[in-house]
C-alpha cells in the first residue's frame, strides 16, 4: 500500500510540474503577445522566424534610404523650377530690349536686372541641404560655383573654360543608391551637365579646365547670362537677339535635366511603394509564425488554471493518505 501511495504521489508531482509549466508559458504567451518566446517553443519555426526578420531589417533599410532620397529629389526638383523660373525672367527682359527703342538709362536697367536674375542663378547653383552641395558631383563639402575674379568680355574663350565668368568647382561624378536587391537609381545632377552645358563623360575637371567647352546644342548658363547683360547694356541689337537664343537654349538644357531627375524620383516611389508591399507580407508572415492569439491564450490559461487547481486537489487528497488510516 506504501509503494502504490508513493508512485501516484509521484505521479502526481510530475503532473502539478507539468501543468505548472504549461500554465506559466502560457502566461508569457499573454504578457508578450507572442507564442514563440524561445527556441524551444517551436524548434521548427526558428529558421522561418530569423529569415523573415533578416529580410524586414533589409525592407526597413531600403524604404529609409528611399525617403531620404526621395526627399533630397524633392529639394533638387524645387531648385531646378527656380532657374527655369529665373531663365523665363531673363528672357523676358532680354526680350523687352530687342523689341523696343530705349534709352542708356532704360538699357542699364534692364542690363542690371540681369545681373541680379544672375546672382540669383548663382546661388541656386550653390544650393545646400544640411551643409552638402546639390549640385557639386560628389564634392559634397566644397562649394561648387565661385565668380571669377579674371574674367573680361575681351579674352572670352568658349572653349576654355579657365576664361568664362563662372567656375565650376565640383566633378563630374553622379551618386547613384540601392532602392531594391540589384536596382540602383541616379540622385543628383552634376553642375557641368546643368549650368555649364558639359555632359559628365566630357568633363575633363577643374585641372584641365582649359579643354572644356558646352557641347552642340548647350550652353554655359553663366556665360548666356553675363552676355546678355553685356549686349543690352551696349545696345547691341545683334548681339542681344543672339543672347536670347542662347537662354531659350538654357532653358531647354534646364527642363530636360530636371525631367530626366522627375523619371528618377517616379523610380524611388514605385519602388518606396513595392517595398512598403513587400514589409507588410513579411510582417504578416512573421506574425502567423510568432505572435499568439489574445482569445486563444486567455481560453488556454483558463484551462490550464482550472486543471492545475484540480490537480492541486487531487494532489493534497492522497498526500492525506496514511497507514493510520487503515489501523
Amino acid at each position: 500500500m506504501i509503494v502504490s501511495t508513493n508512485s501516484s504521489y509521484r505521479i502526481m508531482v510530475t503532473n502539478l510540474e507539468r501543468i505548472s509549466a504549461n500554465v506559466q508559458n502560457i502566461e508569457t504567451q499573454g504578457a508578450t503577445g507572442l507564442k514563440l518566446n524561445s527556441p524551444s517553443d517551436d524548434p521548427t519555426a526558428i529558421g522561418p522566424v530569423i529569415a523573415t526578420r533578416a529580410q524586414i531589417t533589409q525592407t526597413n533599410r531600403f524604404i529609409t534610404t528611399m525617403g531620404t532620397i526621395s526627399n533630397q529629389m524633392s529639394s533638387t526638383d524645387t531648385y531646378l523650377g527656380n532657374i527655369n523660373t529665373i531663365l523665363t525672367s531673363a528672357q523676358t527682359v532680354v526680350t523687352n530690349a530687342v523689341n523696343a527703342t530705349l534709352s542708356s538709362s532704360d538699357l542699364s536697367t534692364l542690363a542690371d536686372q540681369v545681373d541680379q536674375l544672375k546672382q540669383q542663378l548663382l546661388d541656386t547653383a550653390n544650393a545646400s541641404i544640411n551643409g552638402h552641395y546639390l549640385f557639386a558631383g560628389n564634392e559634397i563639402t566644397t562649394e561648387p560655383f565661385t565668380v571669377n575674379p579674371n574674367y573680361s568680355a575681351s579674352t572670352y574663350n568658349p572653349a576654355d573654360s579657365t576664361t568664362w565668368p563662372v567656375r565650376y568647382n565640383g566633378n563630374a561624378q553622379q551618386t547613384s543608391v540601392g532602392i531594391t536587391p540589384g536596382e540602383t537609381v541616379q540622385t543628383n545632377i552634376t553642375g557641368n551637365q546643368l549650368f555649364l552645358g558639359i555632359s559628365n563623360s566630357n568633363w575633363q575637371g577643374t585641372t584641365t579646365a582649359a579643354t572644356n567647352q558646352p557641347e552642340s546644342g548647350k550652353v554655359d548658363i553663366f556665360t548666356a547670362l553675363t552676355q546678355a547683360s553685356e549686349a543690352i547694356r551696349s545696345g547691341n541689337t545683334t548681339a542681344i537677339s543672339s543672347s536670347l537664343t542662347n537662354l531659350q537654349t538654357a532653358a531647354s538644357q534646364s527642363e530636360l535635366l530636371r525631367a530626366q531627375l522627375g523619371n528618377e524620383a517616379t523610380r524611388v516611389d514605385n519602388a518606396t511603394q513595392q517595398q512598403q508591399s513587400v514589409q507588410t507580407d513579411l510582417t504578416q508572415t512573421l506574425s502567423n509564425y510568432q505572435d499568439a492569439d489574445a482569445i486563444t491564450t486567455f481560453s488556454d490559461l483558463t484551462n490550464m488554471q482550472t486543471a492545475f487547481q484540480a490537480a492541486l486537489s487531487i494532489t493534497a487528497q492522497i498526500s492525506k493518505i496514511s497507514i493510520l488510516n487503515y489501523m
